[in-house]
């Protein structure tokens, strides 16, 4: 067997000729599955005390950011290529507020053949792009950059499957 044929193996998103696939699950269990991914964005302190005060121009950051964020764990199956749809049972945000930066996380479950982490990460990207896009007036520099905007340490901190 060749390199190249062991490599295909061990990749469940290639067939043995190296080809892209999107993983057959239909013979799994249902299980109910959990999946818990945070990630922060660095604002300015300036930024955030707007946040906070409701101040800034395009509306409510947070509730925004909370809409974007379930939407994109709805539609996560959409923009990963090989993501199975899946059924969405519950999503949960939690926006915690820092003097100089916001963290999100979220929480996907789902009962089905296959992992939510994906939704949650898809979830906590998209809810700090929301935070980032209705506070980009406020964060750009008189050069109209962002020197200390920066979204980080996006991870899936927990992820769980239980038998029904």
């Amino acid at each position: 067997m060749s390199e190249d044929s062991e490599a295909a193996e061990e990749l469940t998103h290639t067939d043995d000729e190296g080809s892209v696939q999107m993983v057959d699950v239909g013979s799994k269990p249902d299980t109910n599955r959990r999946a818990v991914a945070t990630g922060t964005i660095n604002l300015s302190a300036s930024t955030v005390e707007a946040i906070k005060a409701d101040e800034l121009g395009k509306g409510d950051v947070l509730a925004t950011a909370r809409i974007g964020a379930i939407q994109a764990v709805k539609h996560t199956w959409e923009t990963i290529p090989m993501c199975h749809q899946i059924p969405i049972t519950n999503v949960e945000t939690e926006f915690t507020v820092e003097a100089d930066r916001i963290e999100l996380t979220v929480t996907v479950e789902t009962t089905g053949k296959t992992g939510c982490e994906m939704e949650a990460l898809e979830g906590v990207t998209t809810g700090l792009n929301v935070v980032w896009d209705m506070c980009k007036a406020a964060e750009k520099d008189s050069n109209g950059q962002y020197p200390s905007t920066a979204i980080a340490d996006v991870h899936v901190v927990d992820k769980q499957k239980r038998q029904i």
